[in-house]
């Protein structure tokens, strides 16, 4: 049977109802040449019962670990969460996701009873009553009777006047669009309705709206809090507003929707799986087309087997069963699957029934007319270069291009679908332009080919294609229009290597291609004095300040077309601030551990393989008997680590060490004491520091960590180490190691903590020093603080979260919304397109964004390289550069404080929570404490800890 996008329904048919679903399509499109027909799936057996929950090491089978992360992050409220390094002994990571613990069901009761969508209703309703009460104690004669076209309408407003007075009463709404967004979450909850009972909110003077019956009379007492509770509901109602306003333009005909609706759609369609395979341009087709489609109860049918196919769906709420003749019960799809596009692509028959697994769910569906026109609208906008007989290179039309182009000029561009490695190569020297850079908002191809080529290309290939291009001499026109055309070529050539030299830097340094290719430029450009002057053009982009170059956060100058030594030697100068980035031939201490627990230290390279590390112990380990590395963590658990698995050591996850054993001490193998973490809590230590200086001094040291990344660290993490074996991922594995020592250190704490009043203040200072990591825009932080509060063993600890002053509990609440995984991080991707650089981003979901990029497209399609990929790939990496836009952390107070304050032991404050408070430990201290952090990684010992705690 064929059904199409029913991809992971295995893993698919075990999720709860709601689960955001991400599903991996390795090998089955590729982007941006069509627009996908499914794959045939063999269809899996009858849904098992729900299982328990998997153990901490690991999330099942490969091919099912994305649609797993997902629905592992979707209660954050109840779960605990850790970065996971996945891979064999010693490689590096494959695919990372995070790890989480659910709630026992014994500990439901956190939910206290309600459905999300019940709570969020009664939420949307309480809201809607406070807005009201102000609305007419402070503009009372805002609501009168109105009339228009001979028409009186009692008690309303219209919707110009309602949106005027939301920016104008000073209660953070910014913009008019916003206040439309707030207005519509009332209109879909019943708060507010359309005189003549239209469904979606309309900005004009002629469109009047009342507020329903809600018994709104002020209760007694209640103003002052209702003052207090104003702020929080309208952000509340400002955080479903986008939400609102993408379902009305999906709601409206298409050949009604503006502009901007058409742009929101287009945004949505960017994170929607079941689409990730196609071109923007094709999304950007779908969003004129799609419509909504909603069903209220679970058991309808949507179609059945057998029945003409007329239509394509995406899920985007809810999930439904596919059944066929005979089997039952095939699979269950999720939001973010599709189906129906077998039948379209084939004209034929239905080939199975399509149920509604639960009530309300929500749909896109692309029409068959519609579906057609797009596939022969992507046809015609196509070229497909051929050699030989063979297509070489595949470009499509971009008819949008960038919004401050002339309409010819954007309609004559194209982008680079696909090719082979040489003609894309080939196409970027014949269209790039001699000012062309790294980070051209509009023209990213030369970006996108610099930051992915390893994926297709050894540099040794770019090497030697870039020597022979500069050397290569046209065939044909006049000796003056070769000239001109070499020169050209050339200019460029030499602008593509310093453009190159700037994003790599030192990563190209001992690569003997790279120093070959280099010396070889810089001699014939030396022979030819036309060149010359790129070198003070490429002196004056040098002087120029640069927010990331190096693709690490350090400053380094452009090349010169003159030396090939000033070409690499120069960014050794250049890179002060990166001083802690590693590369893979650093050389670092490593510490591997003997049976008895004793020590050895080996200096040895980053990337140094497991035959190196035991070949430099060999003297010490006595050569009597042959020894094996072996991965051991704190639940003793032991990975054998393969003699060519490089990195090994600063791939080790949090609380694992390295041990070198003979066979016969393996099984009497125990893990270090140090590794099962602390016995004795430092909430003493904690006491003498203020949740601000906490926050800061946790930036600036993240902020170290964050800026070592090369953006292509990512590249290489997610691709993996079979692609890979000159480069490190040091760098960002130190990011995500860090990520979880944070989070179990704060649950860490709080669970060895005894007294219970002590540890409500020890709470209290974690959710503050969230919120100031959150302000100092230290977002990765801010998670890891957060999911430590989360922990299933903190969450649980009723007694404890009693205690918190009510003010900290709507603190907590509201910074809780940041972590709503819905709609795909939709609350933190709004926040963080907000926020101006520098910004500490949340590292996994980056990862998470390239993995879905990764696993969801092919890299060879037909033999050609599916550059459509490569540009989504870069597009993401780009987040760092952004992130990274200026020289210093983000909002860092300690920049100018003086680093050597007295640190008086008898002032240890009881109460951690005053803003007024000031530390009295020593910042060189702090600094000390943070980077030794000890930290419990063990879910099972937390809870015990808090089942002693509070049984």
């Amino acid at each position: 049977m064929k059904v199409g996008g029913a991809g992971a329904a295995g893993e698919a048919a075990r999720r709860g109802p709601g689960a955001p679903v991400a599903r991996s399509r390795q090998g089955t499109r590729r982007a941006g040449l069509e627009l996908g027909a499914g794959a045939a799936r063999s269809p899996p057996a009858p849904p098992p019962p729900p299982p328990p929950p998997p153990p901490a090491g690991g999330a099942g089978a490969e091919g099912n670990r994305l649609s797993v992360l997902l629905k592992k992050m979707h209660l954050f409220r109840s779960s605990s969460y850790e970065i996971r390094l996945e891979g064999e002994g010693g490689s590096l990571p494959r695919i990372q996701g995070i790890r989480w613990t659910p709630l026992l069901d014994t500990e439901s009761t956190l939910d206290y009873g309600h459905s999300l969508t019940q709570a969020s209703s009664e939420k949307i309703w309480r809201a809607g009553k406070l807005l009201f009460i102000h609305l007419t104690s402070t503009r009372p004669g805002l609501i009168r009777d109105h009339k228009h076209h001979l028409r009186h309408h009692r008690q309303c407003c219209s919707g110009k006047e309602l949106v005027d007075w939301l920016l104008s009463a000073g209660l953070a709404v910014q913009t008019r669009s916003q206040a439309v967004g707030v207005c519509q979450v009332l209109v879909d909850g019943g708060v507010l309705t359309h005189v003549k009972q239209e469904w979606h909110f309309q900005d004009k003077d002629t469109q009047f709206y009342r507020f329903a019956e809600l018994e709104l009379s002020p209760e007694p007492g209640a103003g002052l809090r209702d003052a207090e509770e104003l702020l929080e509901a309208l952000a509340f109602l400002a955080q479903l507003g986008p939400d609102a306003l993408l379902t009305m333009a999906l709601r409206k005909p298409p050949a009604q929707r503006t502009e901007d609706e058409l742009e929101l759609i287009f945004e949505e369609l960017l994170h929607i799986k079941a689409v990730a395979h196609l071109s923007n341009s094709v999304k950007r087709e779908l969003a004129s087309v799609l419509m909504f489609e909603s069903h209220q109860r679970a058991g309808t049918v949507l179609f059945s087997q057998g029945d003409k196919g007329t239509s394509w769906y995406i899920i985007w709420k809810g999930s439904v069963n596919v059944v066929t003749h005979g089997k039952g019960l095939v699979a269950t799809l999720h939001e973010g699957d599709d189906f129906g596009q077998l039948a379209l692509v084939n004209d034929a028959p239905r080939a199975a029934t399509i149920i509604l697994r639960e009530d309300n769910c929500h749909f896109l569906r692309v029409d068959k007319q519609d579906f057609n026109h797009i596939l022969k609208d992507v046809e015609a906008n196509t070229v497909r270069l051929k050699e030989h007989g063979k297509v070489v290179l595949v470009l499509q039309k971009n008819l949008q291009g960038g919004s401050n182009q002339p309409a010819a000029a954007r309609s004559s561009r194209y982008f680079v679908m696909a090719g082979t490695p040489e003609k894309i190569l080939e196409h970027l020297l014949e269209f790039m332009r001699l000012d062309a850079t790294l980070y051209d908002p509009v023209d990213t191809l030369l970006g996108d080919f610099l930051l992915t080529y390893t994926v297709f290309m050894p540099t040794s290939q770019l090497c030697r294609a870039l020597l022979h291009h500069f050397r290569a001499e046209p065939l044909e026109g006049s000796e003056q229009e070769k000239a001109t055309y070499s020169l050209h070529k050339r200019r460029k050539i030499l602008r593509l290597v310093s453009q190159w030299v700037l994003l790599y830097g030192r990563l190209l340094q001992g690569d003997r291609s790279t120093t070959a290719l280099l010396q070889n430029l810089a001699d014939l450009a030396s022979q030819d004095p036309r060149l010359g002057g790129l070198g003070q053009e490429q002196a004056q982009d040098r002087r120029r300040p640069r927010a990331l170059e190096n693709g690490d956060g350090s400053v380094s100058p452009q090349p010169k077309a003159r030396s090939s030594v000033n070409w690499l030697t120069s960014q050794e100068e250049a890179i002060p601030g990166s001083s802690c980035a590693l590369r893979a031939q650093d050389k670092v201490p490593y510490e591997i551990y003997r049976p008895d627990h004793s020590c050895l230290i080996a200096v040895l390279p980053v990337n140094a393989s497991v035959r190196d590390v035991l070949r430099s112990l060999a003297p010490r380990l006595g050569r009597d008997r042959e020894h094996i590395l072996v991965k051991v963590n704190s639940a003793g658990e032991k990975v054998g680590l393969q003699p060519d698995a490089v990195g090994v050591f600063t791939a080790l996850g949090l609380n694992e060490r390295l041990f070198a054993v003979s066979v016969e001490e393996l099984g009497s193998l125990t893990p270090h004491p140090e590794q099962l973490g602390p016995h004795v809590g430092s909430s003493e230590t904690l006491d003498l520091i203020s949740s601000k200086d906490l926050a800061s001094h946790l930036t600036d040291y993240d902020w170290n960590l964050f800026k070592s990344i090369h953006q292509v660290e990512m590249i290489h993490y997610i691709v993996g180490p079979q692609k890979f074996h000159d480069v490190t991922t040091a760098n960002l594995e130190r990011v995500m190691r860090r990520f979880n020592e944070l989070q179990y250190w704060v649950a860490t704490e709080l669970c060895l903590c005894p007294e219970v009043g002590r540890r409500a203040q020890l709470l209290r200072k974690f959710i503050k020093l969230a919120a100031h990591l959150k302000e100092q825009k230290n977002l990765n932080s801010f998670f890891a603080v957060m999911f430590g509060v989360s922990n299933t063993a903190v969450s649980r600890l009723a007694k404890t979260w009693e205690r918190l002053p009510h003010k900290i509990r709507k603190l907590h609440s509201a910074l809780e919304r940041m972590l709503d995984p819905s709609w795909n991080h939709r609350v933190y991707r709004l926040a963080v397109a907000k926020l101006s650089p520098p910004i500490i981003p949340f590292v996994p979901l980056l990862l998470k964004d390239m993995t879905f990029i990764h696993e969801g497209n092919r890299t060879l399609a037909e033999n050609l390289i599916n550059f459509e990929k490569m540009h989504m790939m870069a597009k993401t990496v780009r987040v760092l550069q952004r992130c990274r836009g200026h020289a210093h952390a983000p909002l860092s107070p300690l920049r100018n404080r003086s680093p050597h304050r007295p640190e008086d032991p008898k002032a240890v404050r009881i109460s951690t929570c005053s803003e007024q408070s000031l530390s009295v430990r020593s910042p060189v201290s702090t600094w000390a404490y943070l980077q030794h952090l000890k930290a419990i990684d063990s879910q099972k010992e937390l809870l015990r800890l808090s089942h002693d705690l509070e049984s």
